[in-house]
């Protein structure tokens, strides 16, 4: 059976025009059921094989059976789909409100953005289409924890996409994302967690967004080169969806193979999914970092690591660098200075054919201090010669593949300081003298 008529249920416009449409009903396959309720109004029941558009719009419905009731709600019941220019929906159920425009799907939802190519599934979504008069953008919202899935364009090729669990999720337009309640962000080699998400995946239609992780934020990458970052705060620089770097705010760590750091700030900027860069400022906690072989401190941090290998650090400001602490007395080398460069190179790791990166050369500049001791195999008691020293500048030149041990010292401008060289114990140092009365 065909029944053709049209259904007084203003829809929601097109993104294009813009204009409440009529949904017009091109097909019923069993029968249909009309009953007037005022002179201008009536309900409608009709099953099997439910077709529906809005008339004169790119906007279809599909459904086992329909509901109407004066065009002001309209049930879907039964392999509920819907599509227009920007969504197509599935769900077992649908309604429509006409005084919101609104779409509610229940039950197995999937919701599709056919720009972006997002997904969103779960159990509730509701869908606000855009309308003249309405609301400027489409909204969608989803509870009962949905999923969304955010797939990334990298050079125009698409990549893993990211996918997004929380307890609630509300789009807005083609740019704006909110996720709250045990909000998880998952890929293969990313993993997210926070108590909420907000994300700007555009701005001003150049691909750049932005986005901050709320409460025990952290993002972890999952792989040999893995990093932690962690703080109350973290914020979000993304270009075509791809992170290019990771603000970590209010107390912030950050771990890594070579480093652990923590600040009052710590960013990571990212180039290929790989941290190029990691900077450190502020005042509580004022930054430092942790290696296997130096300790660093400063009123702020920069660490270069192209393509993941450690090249540079550079401290300002109060800047101070200490050397692994001696197995006696746990005491350090250090250097410091109004500011700290740290080069290194590439040698030899623990592994055949692994590289690690190793202390080529300090230098201090400004107000320069150094404190360091140099074993003398000339002095039976194996005890180092103290050097303590001050200049405008200090260059402390490492030996080859060693981080620690300094091969030679170059100072310049106003330099002075003290070089302490150990002596042997006379014999009779160590003699117990009788005690004489009146004398100490």
């Amino acid at each position: 059976m065909r029944w053709f008529g049209f259904l007084a249920v203003f829809c929601a416009s097109t993104a294009a025009a813009q204009q409440p449409c009529r949904m017009e009903v091109l097909h019923v396959g069993r029968q249909a059921v009309r009953t007037q309720v005022t002179p201008t109004s009536e309900n409608l029941f009709a099953g099997g094989d439910i077709r529906l558009r809005c008339r004169g719009q790119d906007v279809r419905m599909w459904t086992d059976s329909i509901a109407s009731y004066q065009g002001l709600v309209v049930q879907f019941i039964g392999s509920f789909r819907y599509q227009d220019q920007t969504a197509r929906v599935t769900a077992e159920f649908g309604t429509y409100v006409k005084a919101q425009e609104k779409w509610e799907a229940r039950g197995n939802v999937v919701y599709i953005n056919l720009v972006d190519g997002s997904r969103l599934e779960g159990p509730a979504v509701d869908y606000y289409r855009k309308a003249g008069g309405v609301r400027d953008l489409e909204e969608v919202f989803a509870d009962q924890r949905p999923k969304l899935t955010l797939p990334v364009a990298d050079s125009g090729r698409a990549t893993e996409p990211y996918v997004v669990n929380a307890d609630h999720v509300r789009l807005r337009g083609q740019a704006l994302m909110w996720a709250g309640g045990q909000v998880t962000i998952d890929r293969s080699d990313l993993r997210g967690r926070g108590d909420s998400l907000t994300l700007i995946t555009e701005k001003e239609g150049n691909k750049e967004g932005s986005g901050v992780l709320l409460g025990s934020a952290s993002i972890e990458r999952i792989a040999e080169d893995s990093f932690a970052l962690r703080g109350k705060r973290i914020d979000l620089a993304m270009a075509k969806r791809e992170l290019t770097s990771i603000t970590g705010k209010d107390s912030a760590t950050a771990t890594s193979r070579d480093l652990d750091l923590q600040a009052s700030v710590i960013r990571l900027r990212l180039e290929a999914r790989k941290v190029i860069q990691t900077l450190a400022w502020g005042k509580d906690p004022t930054p430092v970092a942790l290696t296997s072989d130096y300790q660093l401190r400063g009123d702020s941090l920069a660490v270069d690591t192209p393509e993941e290998v450690l090249k540079e650090f550079r401290s300002f400001g109060n800047a101070w660098v200490g050397f692994r602490p001696d197995t006696v007395k746990g005491e350090r080398d250090w250097l410091s200075g109004d500011s700290i460069k740290a080069e290194f190179a590439a040698v030899p790791g623990d592994q055949p054919g692994q590289k690690k990166a190793a202390i080529r050369q300090l230098e201090a500049r400004q107000s320069a201090a150094a404190f360091y001791r140099v074993a003398n195999p000339n002095v039976a008691s194996g005890l180092p010669s103290l050097n303590y020293s001050k200049a405008d500048r200090i260059i402390l030149i490492m030996m080859p593949g060693d981080s620690v041990k300094v091969e030679r010292v170059q100072m310049m401008g106003n330099v002075h300081g003290v070089q302490l060289e150990p002596s042997a114990v006379l014999p009779d140092s160590l003699r117990i003298r009788p005690s004489i009365p009146g004398r100490p």
